[in-house]
């Protein structure tokens, strides 16, 4: 269990457009890029092992610094958990969503990966209990995703869906389902997990009127 004395104040980041982590969530990873296979490696070395996952926000590119897109103002913080190597010597690994951070700023610095100062305070409700939803409608939330899913042709494990706690159904949802890098960041600014419930099922409802099909299916 992380406490707030626990965070680091600067971490290394992956800016992975559409790829979504939330606190106690997982989120599995193919490293192939040198860069990444060093900031694996260095991560290794480390007591608290956190990566931050961000997405880079589309900016023009007389804007953005050598040749790097910018970084959105909030990503989140995994553990790694879990990794392995391939004999042609990529990484599988496993983040393990801890906590949300806002980027204070860019560290420049002589590692190929980038890193970022971090401010943790906005989020500390993500290192508390895991979260509830009072007014959830399983049911009727379950019926809203298959239509959802049977409009995008997509399969799930509908049992362990049914089975799986508030949280952990609203914010795995979140993390895959095939929503625009925008909306995928929407879910991750959410501040509570009611707030993230409603906002995913207004994202599917658009997206069931047909109002998003082109956006969503990419």
């Amino acid at each position: 269990m992380f406490t707030a004395a626990d965070l680091p104040d600067t971490i290394p980041v992956f800016p992975l457009p559409g790829a979504l982590m939330l606190p106690r969530a997982r989120l599995p990873l193919h490293i192939f890029e040198p860069r990444y296979l060093a900031m694996i490696e260095d991560c290794l070395k480390t007591p608290h092992r956190l990566i931050g996952m961000i997405q880079p926000r589309e900016t023009p590119a007389s804007e953005r610094r050598a040749g790097e897109k910018r970084l959105q103002a909030i990503g989140c913080a995994g553990r790694l958990t879990g990794f392995s190597e391939t004999e042609d010597g990529r990484y599988m690994i496993t983040l393990s969503g801890i906590s949300r951070f806002r980027v204070r700023e860019e560290v420049q610095g002589f590692t190929p990966y980038r890193r970022c100062l971090v401010d943790w305070a906005p989020f500390t409700r993500d290192l508390g209990p895991t979260e509830d939803d009072p007014g959830f409608r399983r049911e009727d939330f379950m019926g809203l995703l298959g239509r959802y899913f049977t409009k995008l042709n997509l399969s799930t494990d509908w049992n362990s869906l049914k089975e799986a706690e508030t949280e952990l159904l609203i914010n795995s949802l979140s993390m895959l389902c095939p929503f625009s890098p925008e909306d995928k960041q929407a879910l991750l600014e959410a501040p509570t997990l009611v707030t993230r419930r409603e906002t995913m099922v207004t994202l599917i409802e658009f997206a069931l009127r047909g109002g998003a099909d082109e956006e969503i299916l990419q």
